[in-house]
């Protein structure tokens, strides 16, 4: 497969880009080159290999649910604007 001129233009359309005719060959150029790097891995045998969602292999990485002591009411409403009945007070977002 290889990318065309009309390609980018088409691209660079659908994405609102103004391009000049530089520019699109260039790109053009560039996305041909990438695309025959990637086809380098259809030379590789996979055979046998087993499909992966990620390189290496995650176990669950958080950390154990603990409960731990809260600050204490009266330190959690230092900073607070205003608070009323234990909670905070926040202006209506809702008519």
């Amino acid at each position: 497969m290889s990318i065309t001129k009309e390609n980018v233009e088409h691209v660079a359309k659908l994405a609102r880009l103004e391009l000049s005719d530089s520019e699109k060959d260039l790109f053009t150029e560039q996305l041909n080159a990438i695309l025959k790097y990637a086809e380098q891995l259809n030379e590789l045998n996979t055979e046998g290999v087993a499909p992966t969602s990620h390189a290496m292999p995650l176990v669950n990485v958080m950390r154990e649910d603990v409960a731990k002591p809260s600050l204490p009411i009266e330190k959690v409403f230092l900073n607070a604007p205003d608070q009323e009945d234990g909670q905070f007070k926040v202006p209506a977002v809702l008519e």
